[in-house]
């Protein structure tokens, strides 16, 4: 049985996330149901962490075991006729025998997308999180690298998946504006359920006011959620990098 790793980019809008759910369709589900097609055999796969509903992905990573002796550099080829138009597999390298998508992952990186205009846009309608209020980049630069470094998140994640600790290493968290689109990067060790979405919440706070920037570092000490910012809208919620070492690590690659 070979131990191969997917590279996946999928639009999260029809789906209740990647985890399989009993009632609900997700990405999980689909490319399992894709890869039964493909080698008639049932295939569980591993993902390298949970997308919420409505979320999207530019790079992730899955793994799975299986008997198919399809070339892996042939592998996407083969399987994308069999997923929906909304999910596709762009690279298959064959992993170690100890790789898993979510043990083995060093560091993840997300990306959230505002469309900050004084008009909708129906083509970003399921692409980012429309705010007609005009937002100052400074002062989110400024908040935005409050979270950098070594912190308990607690006070910017929701209840839900329990973790051992809420402490978690940010290694970068940029701010950037493109026409109408403002964009935040962060990259960490790992992240926390809705952790991404109430760190952009709160450096919006910061753009209206509501807190100063540098009010983050002691509100993070308190652990309170409910002082720091809301929890913004899923759609603007992309997976954009994954982190591994070898030749998972390169096939991820930009």
């Amino acid at each position: 049985m070979r131990n191969i790793a997917i590279r996946l980019t999928y639009d999260g809008t029809a789906y209740h996330g990647w985890q399989i759910q009993r009632d609900d369709v997700t990405v999980a589900g689909e490319v399992e149901r894709a890869l039964r097609r493909l080698t008639g055999r049932e295939t569980r796969v591993t993902g390298c962490g949970r997308t919420d509903a409505g979320v999207h992905a530019l790079r992730y990573c899955a793994n799975f075991r299986s008997d198919s002796t399809i070339p892996m550099e042939r592998f996407p080829l083969a399987l994308n006729p069999y997923l929906p138009e909304d999910i596709v597999c762009t690279a298959a390298v064959e992993a170690p025998e100890d790789f898993n998508a979510i043990l083995s992952c060093r560091r993840k990186e997300y990306t959230y997308r505002i469309l900050n205009s004084r008009f909708r846009d129906p083509l970003e309608r399921n692409r980012a999180y429309f705010y007609p209020i005009p937002l100052k980049l400074d002062v989110m630069e400024r908040a935005a690298s409050m979270f950098v470094g070594t912190h308990d998140f607690a006070a910017v994640r929701s209840v839900g998946t329990e973790t051992k600790t809420t402490v978690r290493t940010i290694y970068y968290c940029d701010i950037a504006r493109d026409g109408d689109i403002v964009t935040m990067r962060v990259c960490a060790d790992g992240f926390l359920y809705n952790m991404v979405r109430a760190i952009m919440g709160t450096v919006i706070y910061c753009s209206e006011g509501k807190l100063r920037p540098e009010d983050i570092p002691a509100l993070l000490e308190t652990r309170d959620r409910r002082l720091t910012g809301p929890t913004v809208p899923p759609q603007g919620l992309y997976l954009s990098g994954v982190v591994y070492d070898g030749g998972v690590g390169r096939m991820m690659e930009p």
